[in-house]
């Protein structure tokens, strides 16, 4: 694959090369939208100093930035934490700019802390969800030849476990673990010695300062790469424009800061607007509720699975403060929406986004709702429904969901990119009806992509799992509908002679998945066959495993 040639962009503010090298050819980007005045950034553009260090000069560094389970961090200490991070990162792991940074741990202010401080110093964060296997993160390793690791002590195993399975010359500038005290190596023990404000990187708007990886149907993880215009550009269309986010807002929700969701909705969302987020570690329904009620938060961020959960509990527990309610990760089901509805007498905020575009793209709020439709384009977005054909459908036409706006896919090194971008559209895999006012409503995936509970499940990877567990012969993963998670991950499986179907095969089949990859990717459902249906060419009929 060509590569994009420096001419092309701004001149780079990084030594290292590496992500400029590998993005995309530019006649295979999509076309990008900067019509409104406020996604109109200077070309030379940090966003941590832009998100952090000019709410501290504007006289706001005394606000509360971040509320973990065991500190509250204010805009000024939150970054003064990132500024002795940054030190680390360029003085004691001698990481130079650009050099690529993965990221482990769950949601708390050290991982918030170590992900800005990446992105300050000029390096490259790629943040990684914890329940991933040290299989997977190796993959991720290799492909965007990782230079260093910040993770947190409690999934040491799993990266050291990677790192062993890695190419030898990637991580070459060592792992450092966060969250460990007593360890006189730590992040948090180095980090003690830099007492100084550190300078942000002097990079450019349209230098990548993200790489976040998402399955693909084939079960590759496909790496996509954003710029510190991006990272800002997200936070001035759907929260500014459909959210209505305000200084005195508290951001509270689920999902990872590794997912962009989660990265987005709370911490780069609230900071943005000088407001604060809370970030918890392992939250259940009733615990997402009781901390709604702890710290008083008013915009909730979570997939609809939990919303379903939280409806019957909502009435034991304070939710007063909450003014919106954001879902997203998966299709809303309209019982969810009228459920939570009636428990809360809130009106959801739907929202579809990408890890390819990196956030909400089409939403609605308020008296623009209408039930049942995930909304409109977000301001600075357009979007469309392509028939057949390719080309834009009249309403009530089902086809490919269609968008563009100031963000996109531009994906690492990857022939993928072609499949996703066709026509200056990003092409995101989601079948949509659009309806005569304009209003867009989901209909289906047009991929094999399973979508269980807000997670994206690649069916060809738990595939590759089971084979290798000595009693399978062949097996076929599809998403079966499920009322509560959406979609849950289905195995239809052939036994090799010797081996009997049971419950007790079963069983041992889904914990060799959950050994094996990220437990949430464990088929829930298995289902025994003397043989898979298949093409004359011995292509599996994925569809027949759906609809038998």
């Amino acid at each position: 694959m060509a590569s994009l040639t420096a001419a092309e962009l701004s001149p780079s503010g990084y030594a290292d090369h590496f992500a400029r090298e590998h993005l995309p050819p530019a006649d295979q980007w999509p076309e990008f939208l900067f019509d409104l005045p406020e996604l109109r950034y200077p070309e030379r553009l940090n966003c941590v100093a832009e998100l952090l260090d000019a709410a501290v000069a504007r006289g706001e560094g005394g606000r509360t930035a971040v509320i973990g389970e065991h500190e509250t961090l204010t805009y000024a200490q939150l970054l003064a934490r990132v500024d002795s991070f940054a030190h680390v990162l360029r003085e004691d792991m001698g990481l130079v700019t650009g050099n690529r940074v993965m990221l482990r741990g769950a949601n708390n202010p050290a991982m918030a802390a170590a992900v800005l401080a990446v992105l300050k110093a000029g390096c490259i964060a790629v943040p990684t969800m914890p329940l991933l296997r040290g299989r997977e993160l190796a993959t991720i390793i290799d492909k965007a030849r990782v230079d260093a690791v910040l993770c947190a002590q409690s999934l040491r195993a799993e990266i050291d476990a990677a790192i062993e399975s890695a190419d030898p010359g990637n991580v070459r500038r060592g792992t450092v673990f966060f969250n460990d005290p007593g360890n006189e190596g730590s992040l948090e023990a180095l980090a003690a010695r830099h007492k100084a404000p550190f300078a942000a990187c002097d990079s450019a708007a349209d230098d990548v300062c993200l790489i976040s990886f998402t399955s693909g149907t084939t079960g590759v993880p496909k790496g996509t790469m954003h710029f510190h215009r991006d990272v800002l550009a997200i936070c001035d269309c759907f929260p500014r424009h459909t959210l209505g986010s305000q200084p005195d807002d508290i951001f509270i929700g689920t999902p990872p800061l590794a997912f962009t969701f989660g990265l987005g909705g709370l911490l780069l969302f609230p900071l943005r607007i000088g407001a604060a987020g809370v970030l918890l570690e392992k939250l259940t329904p009733e615990t997402l509720l009781a901390s709604i009620e702890k710290y008083r938060a008013t915009i909730c961020f979570t997939a609809p699975t939990f919303y379903r959960q939280m409806a019957p509990l909502a009435g034991k527990y304070d939710l007063s403060s909450l003014r919106e309610t954001v879902s997203a990760g998966e299709a809303l089901p309209l019982p969810t929406r009228d459920a939570w509805q009636a428990a809360t007498g809130l009106d959801m905020i739907d929202g579809i986004g990408a890890t390819e575009i990196l956030h909400i793209f089409i939403s609605a709020a308020g008296a623009d709702i209408r039930p049942g439709a995930t909304g409109k384009p977000v301001p600075g977005y357009q979007a469309c429904v392509l028939d057949a054909q390719g080309r834009p459908a009249a309403p009530g036409v089902v086809g490919r969901l269609a968008v563009k706006g100031p963000t996109g896919c531009r994906y690492l090194a990857d022939e993928r990119q072609l499949n996703y971008v066709v026509d200056g559209w990003n092409l995101t895999g989601d079948a949509y009806e659009m309806d005569a006012d304009g209003y867009f409503y989901y209909r289906s995936r047009t991929d094999d992509m399973i979508i269980s509970a807000g997670y994206n499940i690649a069916g060809a990877e738990v595939e590759d799992v089971l084979l290798r567990h000595p009693a399978v012969a062949e097996c076929g993963v599809v998403g079966c509908p499920d009322e509560e998670r959406g979609q849950v991950v289905e195995a239809h499986v052939v036994l090799k002679a010797g081996f009997a179907a049971s419950p007790e095969m079963a069983l041992e089949l889904q914990n060799f998945v959950k050994a094996g990859i990220a437990p949430y990717k464990y088929p829930r459902s298995v289902k025994f066959a003397d043989k898979l249906p298949r093409t004359e060419t011995g292509k599996l009929q994925r569809f027949k495993l759906r609809n038998p």
